[in-house]
C-alpha cells in the first residue's frame, strides 16, 4: 500500500523532501500557509509599479549540494562574484578591497590602509577554513557523523573553531581592527552573540558561513532566489506530489493526524508520516506543547536606486558593490553594537552589509531599468535582537532602524543615499525595512530568526543516541512519526536543501520506501 506523507510548510526543504519522496513513490500532500511555496526563498516586487525583482527574504546560496540540484535536476544556475568584500573606513577615502582575481591588488588594499601585515594571516585563516569546508561539506548530506569523526576530519584548528570562542581564532590571525571585523561578521550574521561569547554561538555560525560548497563561497542565482524555489516545486510537481497553498495548519498530533483550513472549510489527514519544515516552536504549538521564545536577530532592508553612490575611495563602483560592502563592522564596533542592542537601543552607529545582486545578475531589473542604470541594494543589518520590538514596538523600531540605516550608509559615503533611491508607483521612496516581528509575520519565523532557532554543530555529540533514522540523519523532532526538514532540522539554516534531503531519507528508511 502506498504510504502517505503530510508536509507542513511549503519552503524550499519542504520543496526538497517533498520531491525526493514523491520519487520514491510515497503520496506527498505539502501544506503552504502563504498563497504561494518558496517561503523566505522567493524573488518578488518589493515596489509597487516598479519592474524589479528582488530576492526579498533568502539572498544568496553556499550551502545547497549540487548532489540536490543534481538529484532533483533543478535548472539553476549561480553566479560566482569576482569581488569578495570591500570595507571603508570610516571618516577617511580608504578601505580594503578583497579581490579574488587579484592578489596583488588585495595585498596593495591592506598596505593601504596600514595592515599589510595582516595580508598574508587573512589569507590564511580563509584558507584553514577552505580545507575545513572540504573535509566537512560532504557530511552534510549524510547521516550525522560522531563528533569524534568531526575532529578528525577538521583537523589541527578544531579547538580553535569548535572548543574556544572565534574572537581568539580572529586576533591571533590578524592584528587590524577593521580586518578582524571582516572576518568576525561571518560569525554574527542573524546571530546575536558577542564575538567572544563562551556558548560558541557564534562560532556555530561562523563554521555554516564558511563551509558551504566546500569553498565557502556565497554566490548569486541567477534570475533570483526564486529560481530556487520554482525549480524544487516543479520537481516536486514532476513527481506527482500535491501542493496545498492557503493552506494553514492548525494541529498536528504524535501519530500523523494533520487539519488545517483552506478558506472557510477545515481538512484532516491522516498520514503514515509527517514532516514539518517550520520551526520546531510552530511544531510544538501545533502539538498543544510549550515552546521557548526564539529570537532573530538582524533587520533586513530592500532598497532601490537610480546610480550606485560616489564612495570617498577613488574606487570603481563595480568592484567595491560586486561582493559584501560592509558598513560599519569593526571588531569594535561590532562589540560596541552588540552591548548597546544588550542594553535595549538600537546600535549607533548600525554594523551592516549590503549585497547588489543587479550588478551580478541585471536579470532581475526590467530592461528600461538596466539601460538607465538602476541598481538594487540588499542591506543586512546586524545586532538587531527581537526584544527590541518588545521595548520600542515594531512601528517606532521600523521608523528608528530606517533613520539608522541612512545614517550607518552616509557615513562612509560620499554623498547622502536618500536621494539616490528610486520613487515607486505611489510615488514612495524605493526602501523597504523588515523588522523581526516583520519577518516572523511574513513568514511565520519565530522571533524573526531566520535559522529557525540556534544553530547546531553539524555532527552528533558523543552522548547523542543514533538508534533511530531521525536520530542519524539529524530530523528528530522527539516524536516518531513526525521528522524536522527545516531550517530548525540538526543541519538546517541557510538556503541549502539539507534538512529536505536528510528528512526524505530518514522517511524512506522508516517507511522502507
Amino acid at each position: 500500500m502506498q504510504k502517505t506523507i503530510a508536509i507542513i510548510g511549503g519552503g524550499h526543504n519542504a520543496l526538497t523532501a517533498a520531491a525526493y519522496l514523491a520519487r520514491a513513490g510515497a503520496a506527498v500532500t505539502v501544506l503552504e500557509r502563504l498563497d504561494h511555496v518558496g517561503g523566505a526563498a522567493l524573488s518578488a516586487p518589493a515596489f509597487p509599479g516598479v519592474d524589479a525583482r528582488l530576492s526579498r527574504y533568502a539572498y544568496l546560496v553556499s550551502l545547497m549540494p549540487k548532489q540536490v540540484i543534481d538529484d532533483l535536476g533543478v535548472p539553476l544556475r549561480l553566479a560566482r562574484r569576482r569581488y569578495s568584500s570591500y570595507t571603508p573606513i570610516p571618516g577617511t577615502d580608504r578601505g580594503l578591497l578583497i579581490d579574488n582575481g587579484d592578489p596583488d591588488a588585495t595585498r596593495a588594499s591592506f598596505a593601504s590602509i596600514g595592515a599589510a601585515g595582516d595580508a598574508a594571516g587573512f589569507a590564511s585563516f580563509y584558507d584553514r577554513t577552505t580545507a575545513v569546508a572540504q573535509a566537512l561539506f560532504p557530511t552534510l548530506t549524510d547521516p550525522l557523523p560522531t563528533r569524534e569523526r568531526a575532529k578528525e576530519l577538521v583537523g589541527a584548528d578544531w579547538a580553535a573553531l569548535c572548543e574556544r570562542p572565534i574572537q581568539e581564532m580572529i586576533s591571533d590571525a590578524v592584528a587590524d581592527d577593521l580586518v578582524r571585523g571582516v572576518i568576525a561578521t561571518d560569525a554574527l550574521i542573524g546571530t546575536f552573540a558577542a564575538v567572544d561569547d563562551p556558548s560558541l554561538e557564534q562560532n556555530r555560525c561562523l563554521l555554516y558561513h564558511v563551509i558551504g560548497g566546500g569553498t565557502g563561497d556565497w554566490d548569486v542565482p541567477v534570475g533570483g532566489m526564486g529560481v530556487v524555489s520554482d525549480g524544487l516545486r516543479a520537481a516536486a510537481e514532476a513527481a506527482g506530489a500535491t501542493l496545498i497553498t492557503s493552506a494553514e495548519v492548525t494541529s498536528v498530533t504524535p501519530d500523523g493526524e494533520v487539519t488545517w483550513r483552506h478558506g472557510d472549510e477545515e481538512h484532516r489527514l491522516g498520514a503514515d508520516l509527517v514532516l514539518c519544515g517550520a520551526a520546531p516552536s510552530v511544531l510544538a504549538r501545533l502539538l498543544g506543547e510549550d515552546a521557548p521564545r526564539v529570537e532573530g536577530a538582524q533587520a533586513k532592508v530592500n532598497m532601490l536606486l537610480t546610480r550606485l553612490p560616489r564612495l570617498r575611495q577613488q574606487i570603481a563602483p563595480e568592484a567595491a558593490f560586486g561582493g559584501t560592502f560592509h558598513i560599519n563592522e569593526t571588531l569594535t564596533q561590532l562589540n560596541a553594537a552588540y552591548a548597546r542592542a544588550a542594553a535595549d537601543a538600537v546600535p549607533d552607529p548600525l554594523p551592516a552589509e549590503i549585497y547588489c545582486h543587479s550588478l551580478t545578475d541585471p536579470s532581475i531589473l526590467g530592461p528600461e531599468l538596466r539601460a538607465q542604470g538602476w541598481q538594487t541594494l540588499t542591506l543586512f543589518g546586524l545586532h538587531v535582537p527581537d526584544r527590541l520590538v518588545d521595548s520600542h514596538g515594531n512601528d517606532p523600531l521600523r521608523t528608528e532602524l530606517r533613520a539608522a540605516v541612512l545614517a550607518t550608509l552616509d557615513s562612509v559615503l560620499a554623498e547622502p543615499i536618500e536621494p539616490l533611491l528610486a520613487i515607486d508607483g505611489n510615488g514612495e521612496p524605493c526602501l523597504e525595512v523588515k523588522t523581526t516581528r516583520d519577518i516572523e509575520d511574513a513568514l511565520a519565523m519565530p522571533g524573526g530568526n531566520i535559522f529557525h532557532g540556534s544553530l547546531s554543530w553539524p555532527w552528533a555529540d558523543a552522548d547523542d543516541p543514533l538508534d533511530t533514522p531521525a536520530r542519524r540523519w539529524g530530523v528528530d523532532s522527539g516524536h516518531d512519526g513526525i521528522l524536522l526538514c527545516g531550517a530548525g532540522a540538526r543541519r538546517g539554516g541557510g538556503v541549502s536543501g539539507v534538512g529536505g534531503h536528510n528528512a526524505a531519507m530518514a522517511a524512506i528508511e522508516l517507511l522502507g520506501l
